[in-house]
């Protein structure tokens, strides 16, 4: 599929494995939904103790500077000292943010975790999950849900408040009609993240092995015995359907796999507008200055703005002579304002878009996972990614992927044809 932008015109986000902007903290295995292509078993009353999680944090401290610490899972709500461990990360200086299904919060809740520290709210949403009242319900449907959650945070006030939706092969055509929620709520919703649906797809092409031994993923969460349904959605797909509704939609920053620098596993956008209109998207050279700038000025790379510098978007106006983006943002905000002057008295708002294609297996076997992948965490003193830690609980180490002899001979021959990303994929989102 052809872009009009690549790796050369995109900023590369500086992230690795020891200077990241997130690090990503799994108090419990615990969860109360299940959720279509979930990566994580859910094992009851599976919750670490606090002095486990402080544990964590100080392999965090030792191994990876981070400004924020996502709190997942699980479902971290289902953790019964969910707002000690809130108070156990801010201590050591990070954001707090909890990823959550969102179910289990109540504003008597949110008021405690607000007491405690919390810095915002990642929630995943979306028609995969089987909810209790909202089963069967699409996309655009569910964004009655998402409206309740954004607007129980925005009463609490100063959270940052973040939505993930898994895009299944049926929903991708809906992702348009979840952005244009989006920016009816761009004062109080900062994040949007799509996460492109994988799962293992077993008897295919590959063989699973931990080191000599050849071991089965039939019963892993995130493996599937049948191959009619797609899992190998890219971000630039993703990015054309968004098109198809918003013309002017442009990334701005990106993360690489690790195997193939080319291919877009964060995909990052960044658009300024107000609930009425979207005046475009920043570039890439705002994207860098953001990311250096506090690098320069705290040590670390930027995770989550505050909700009181993204709606300053005027502000960032201060920036466009050195983005593009910024210069065509700024032409037509003060171009709408000859025509309505009442407009300048509006706020204008930032609101960051990211598409994630979590790991893909190439045909020679390698996994292309992603590089600088914020969402790392700890196992065994280690860090690893958080996407395949049920084959380290129990492997002990990642699963490699091994062409069956009929594909192996078949790549001797031809191996400059490697396709960018087929027949196997990990991790559907978090």
């Amino acid at each position: 599929m052809s872009t009009d932008f690549s790796p050369r015109t995109l900023y590369r986000l500086p992230w690795n494995f020891a200077d990241n902007a997130i690090s990503w903290l799994e108090p419990t295995s615990t969860c109360n939904l299940y959720c279509d292509g979930c990566y994580r078993e859910n094992r009851a009353n599976a919750h670490k103790s606090l002095s486990e999680i402080q544990h964590e944090l100080d392999v965090f401290e030792r191994l990876r500077k981070c400004d924020g610490v996502s709190i997942a899972g699980g479902e971290p709500l289902t953790h019964p000292d969910i707002a000690d461990i809130v108070r156990m990360v801010k201590r050591k200086g990070w954001k707090a943010i909890i990823n959550s299904n969102g179910a289990l919060l109540s504003r008597e809740l949110l008021r405690d975790l607000k007491e405690a520290g919390v810095d915002g709210f990642t929630f995943h949403v979306d028609s995969g999950q089987k909810r209790p009242r909202w089963q069967g319900k699409n996309e655009t449907e569910l964004n009655q849900l998402r409206q309740e959650l954004a607007d129980m945070l925005h009463e609490a006030g100063g959270l940052t408040c973040s939505f993930n939706a898994t895009v299944y092969p049926e929903t991708l055509c809906e992702v348009p009609d979840i952005l244009a929620w989006g920016q009816e709520n761009i004062d109080r919703v900062h994040v949007m993240v799509f996460i492109n649906y994988r799962m293992a797809v077993l008897g295919k092409d590959h063989d699973f092995y931990v080191g000599t031994e050849q071991v089965h993923f039939d019963d892993m969460m995130y493996s599937k015995n049948d191959d009619a349904r797609r899992t190998d959605i890219t971000s630039e797909e993703v990015v054309e359907m968004i098109r198809s509704r918003e013309t002017d939609f442009m990334p701005s920053a990106f993360l690489n796999g690790t195997e193939r620098p080319d291919s877009y596993k964060w995909l990052l956008a960044g658009r300024m507008g107000n609930r009425r209109k979207i005046f475009g998207y920043v570039g890439a050279r705002f994207m860098e200055l953001v990311q250096t700038w506090t690098h320069l000025t705290t040590g670390k790379y930027l995770a989550y703005a505050a909700p009181s510098l993204q709606r300053r978007g005027r502000l960032y106006f201060l920036l466009a002579p050195v983005d593009k983006g910024l210069r065509r943002i700024a032409r037509r905000y003060f171009s709408s304002l000859f025509t309505a002057p009442s407009a300048f008295f509006r706020r204008l708002h930032f609101q960051s878009i990211m598409i994630i294609q979590p790991a893909d297996v190439l045909a020679h076997g390698a996994v292309n996972m992603c590089d600088g992948c914020p969402d790392i965490t700890v196992w065994n003193d280690q860090l690893v990614w958080s996407c395949r830690m049920e084959e380290q609980l129990r492997w002990g180490e990642n699963v490699r992927m091994v062409p069956r002899k009929r594909e192996a001979r078949h790549l001797e021959t031809e191996r400059p044809s490697i396709p960018a990303a087929a027949d196997v994929s990990l991790k559907p989102g978090s």
